[in-house]
């Protein structure tokens, strides 16, 4: 597998060639979501903020996420195996297969660790992409981005799905249950904020989502 989950795996990082402009604006826009999330109201760190354009603030959230659910996942390959995970699932009920139009265009069935691969590796090249998620201030966003981030936010939820049912009692003996609530709480507030993610996607934990959001 190319993208390597350990302690030490780096997180997405902007392009060194970001105009300053560019690098000083999605800094401040990073340091809103930041402040405000120290706050501990997540339903206040997730709306946008005044002034700002909808794509930019879905682009920053979209690779926080990303880096949150990397390191999340990061602590726990040693036990998502292709032995222990098979397949990549949320529970009984729900089975991910994988395809991402391009190199693997029918999905395929495979083990958890090697879809999470896919997909990390596939999240990447999306958030590498000039034509996707622009780096240089004033370049407008793609008239498709908002789908292609939708679709991103579909996929990382299927990674704290397949967490929470099949890797949470090691969550909780790694003291990281309150870390991996709150990551998914934001999410979630996220999601439903701006409707990036389909009910129906959402339907494995729903029931914590109603707890968690107090519905």
């Amino acid at each position: 597998m190319s993208f390597l989950f350990n302690k030490s795996s780096k997180t997405f990082k902007s392009k060194k060639n970001v105009s300053e402009g560019g690098e000083s604006h999605n800094f401040d826009l990073v340091k809103h979501a930041s402040t405000t999330l120290g706050s501990g109201n997540l339903k206040l760190a997730v709306m946008l903020p005044e002034g700002e354009d909808i794509n930019e603030w879905v682009a920053v959230n979209t690779v926080d996420f990303f880096n949150q659910i990397n390191m999340l996942y990061g602590t726990l390959t040693e036990f998502c195996t292709e032995q222990s995970c098979s397949v990549m699932s949320a529970g009984p009920k729900y089975e991910y297969h994988w395809a991402d139009g391009q190199v693997i265009k029918k999905p395929i069935k495979c083990s958890a660790p090697r879809y999470i691969d896919y997909l990390m590796n596939w999240v990447q090249s999306q958030i590498e992409s000039d034509s996707i998620f622009p780096s240089a201030i004033g370049v407008p966003f793609s008239k498709n981005f908002l789908s292609i981030a939708k679709t991103i936010l579909k996929r990382l939820f299927r990674v704290y799905a397949h967490i929470y049912y099949e890797h949470f009692h090691q969550v909780i003996q790694l003291q990281e249950e309150a870390h991996l609530n709150t990551s998914f709480k934001h999410f979630i507030y996220f999601v439903q904020e701006f409707d990036l993610v389909e009910k129906k996607e959402l339907a494995p934990l729903q029931d914590l989502i109603d707890k968690l959001t107090g519905k």
